[in-house]
């Protein structure tokens, strides 16, 4: 048990100065930093967070992966080192997907802002399975990061992405309920721990213009006159069919390859190694089941199949 003091004050208000909570007897006590109560969904939770010291990793600034982020493709990952690979999307659209019908039933016939403490429960159920797997997803790509020596990183990001965003209600509410910002600053902070670089920038043009074909690729609002159409076209969900019609690549896999293109003059890496190969046959990974318990020394997941 710990013991939580309330001041004075509290004690004036509440007739108790104190408080104890249960303390979990696999902590680490001697790296906790600090204790925090969070009210949530109809009862209190303590969280305990650790001091942590960066750990020294072997790691090659000029090994870069790039990301773009997606619904059924929820992160595409394109390195510069020739290899790529997708965390699936789907299972989190499916657990989001079964909250809204089941809170639809439930609100069914009452006022808008019904609540009780069935919808509570559901609602603290669907919350953490959206950390569960932002905590494994970010994990299993600074493991891949590891493993491959890369040392920066490189997120796609549109600032407002979801702001007014309408490309239809059911992926509407698909797209926003998707907590990729979190992912991304989740991911931001356990890279930082191994020192890898975390750059984000804007993803203007990635999805539209061809990576094998060398089209430039301009930042948002600052297309010039005469800008050049993009090579290839995307044909239909998942494939992009560049001017070279060899194999077509993945539609995401040539966003992700564009999104590091986009920084690679100024941080000064090269892109020689990206290959078709790695944008027509990314690995796609399922990290919220069947995952090995060892998946964070191993970084490796069930993988599922190659996507073209």
């Amino acid at each position: 048990m710990i013991r939580v003091p309330l001041g004075k004050l509290c004690k004036v208000w509440f007739g108790i100065d104190s408080f104890t909570i249960p303390m979990p007897s696999n902590l680490k006590f001697d790296s906790i930093k600090e204790l925090r109560i969070l009210p949530r969904n109809g009862c209190f939770y303590a969280e305990f967070a650790y001091r942590l010291q960066p750990k020294k990793a072997e790691i090659k600034p000029n090994k870069v992966l790039g990301i773009d982020p997606g619904l059924n493709n929820w992160l595409t990952c394109v390195s510069n080192i020739g290899k790529s690979f997708i965390i699936d999307g789907r299972r989190l659209k499916s657990l989001n997907q079964f909250y809204n019908k089941r809170v639809a039933t439930l609100k069914e016939g009452k006022p808008q802002d019904y609540w009780d403490d069935e919808l509570a429960g559901i609602c603290e159920k669907r919350n953490r399975q959206m950390r569960d797997a932002i905590n494994k997803a970010a994990r299993f790509v600074v493991n891949w990061c590891l493993k491959n020596r890369i040392g920066t990183v490189v997120f796609g990001w549109n600032v407002g992405i979801k702001d007014g965003i309408n490309i239809g209600a059911k992926n509407n509410q698909q797209f926003v309920q998707i907590p990729t910002a979190r992912l991304k600053n989740r991911l931001a902070d356990l890279l930082q721990q191994y020192g890898i670089a975390f750059v984000e920038t804007e993803e203007a043009y990635t999805s539209a213009a061809s990576f094998l074909d060398g089209d430039s690729l301009p930042a948002f609002g600052e297309k010039p006159e005469g800008w050049a159409a993009a090579s290839g076209k995307r044909v239909k969900r998942g494939l992009y069919r560049s001017a070279f019609m060899l194999a077509p690549p993945s539609a995401d896999a040539n966003g992700g390859a564009n999104i590091m293109a986009k920084v690679a003059t100024q941080l000064g890496f090269s892109l020689a190694e990206v290959g078709r190969a790695a944008l027509t046959l990314p690995q796609r990974y399922d990290v919220f089941s069947d995952l090995s318990k060892a998946y964070r020394e191993k970084c490796e997941a069930t993988c599922i199949h190659a996507v073209a």
